[in-house]
């Protein structure tokens, strides 16, 4: 359900994944609260928050000058956030180096790689449970040591005709009403950098809609948030859920499983910033033309 104004409005539909289970038992939601946690990994680098969904790993590191952040035998691509105009990152892979601006967003290809940090600050990494050493350091690791009820099991998009290379793409970006945030997609991620909110989100213009079998990760960047959630009754009062309304500062995210109704206000006076990460790529917003950014680079499936 959205306002005309929103862009969503437009879509048919939630995005259908093959696969999907019926909808007979429920997941709660879970939140990793970085700003209160202690970290999962404290060394000479930086301090690492480590949380995740079902199908991905958010690794939220605040890097110090000179850290590095490397991976071994990385079985698939993952992503990096810079958020902040002010950091830069040197990313290293088999094909050499380049250097990363703040305020963007990159795609690692597998093998072994390494980020270092020019300027200290923030970087977000993403990555899949195949990255079993991080799935299993994660805060809420046993949450997920089942079947998810409701989201079916990982498949990556296709690759690149060329085959996977470092990509990176600046966030500075204008606005357009025709489309929604800022997309991005590689073969295992969805990111969308959504405008910036300045001040408190309108009571009267919010859009409550559910997936039917996907998750989405709320990344809250700067400011306050209450997500609000709410699951259908069923014919079986024994698997129905309170609603829920999480209320979250910076930096955190939110997990939302299918198929909850949910919603998002912006609570502080200042700069909201959320980003939305899926796991893989949703097809709904990747078949609006314009709207995933760098579209021409990763293929969508064959239907």
């Amino acid at each position: 359900m959205y306002v005309q104004s929103d862009p969503r409005s437009s879509l048919q539909g939630n995005a259908k994944q093959t696969g999907a289970k019926a909808h007979s038992s429920f997941f709660g939601s879970q939140l990793g609260l970085f700003y209160k946690e202690r970290p999962q990994v404290a060394d000479g680098n930086g301090d690492t928050w480590i949380s995740r969904g079902q199908n991905f790993v958010v690794a939220y590191s605040l890097g110090k000058q000179g850290g590095v952040f490397s991976r071994q035998a990385q079985p698939d691509e993952y992503a990096v956030i810079i958020p902040d105009k002010e950091t830069s990152v040197e990313i290293v892979t088999a094909d050499g180096a380049a250097i990363v601006p703040g305020y963007s967003v990159a795609f690692v290809p597998p093998g072994t790689s390494s980020i270092r940090i020019l300027t200290s600050g923030t970087i977000v990494r993403l990555f899949t449970p195949k990255s079993e050493d991080l799935a299993d350091a994660a805060s809420n690791a046993e949450a997920f040591r089942g079947p998810h009820p409701n989201v079916p099991p990982f498949e990556a998009w296709p690759e690149p005709p060329g085959g996977l290379k470092l990509k990176w793409y600046t966030l500075d970006v204008p606005d357009d009403p025709s489309r929604f945030g800022r997309i991005y997609r590689c073969t295992t991620f969805m990111i969308n950098y959504l405008s910036p909110r300045i001040g408190p989100r309108e009571r009267d213009k919010v859009s409550p809609h559910h997936h039917d079998d996907f998750e989405q990760c709320s990344l809250a960047l700067s400011g306050t948030f209450t997500h609000h959630l709410r699951w259908p009754w069923t014919t079986n009062m024994n698997v129905w859920r309170e609603d829920e309304h999480l209320y979250c500062e910076s930096p955190s995210i939110c997990v939302i499983p299918p198929p909850a109704t949910h919603t998002t206000t912006a609570e502080s006076a200042g700069v909201n910033q959320l980003v939305d990460i899926f796991a893989p790529p949703r097809v709904d917003f990747s078949a609006k033309p314009g709207w995933v950014l760098n579209e021409d680079d990763y293929p969508m499936p064959r239907r």
